[in-house]
């Protein structure tokens, strides 16, 4: 993922990425605050075992903007 554009859409993103993966806390959203390595390090941080996933859907939601979270809504699928 492009940097830059993560720290470009980084407001809209946060709320998307706490609502979608409910174990980041404000305060791990301030410590990232738009840096892509930082994101990274949180999601190791918080779903190791699921980092992959986290890291895809992130891809996908920067490539189509929220994209990523309406397939989740239209699925149903809010994961925690």
């Amino acid at each position: 993922m492009n940097t830059d554009t993560f720290k470009g859409k980084w407001n809209q993103f946060k709320g998307e990425l706490k609502q979608q993966w409910g174990k980041f806390t404000d305060d791990d959203l301030m410590q990232i605050e738009g840096n892509y390595d930082k994101f990274k390090g949180k999601v190791q941080e918080r779903y190791g075992d699921r980092k992959d996933e986290i890291e895809t859907w992130a891809d996908k939601w920067h490539g189509g903007s929220s994209d990523a979270s309406k397939q989740a809504e239209e699925t149903g699928s809010t994961r925690r």
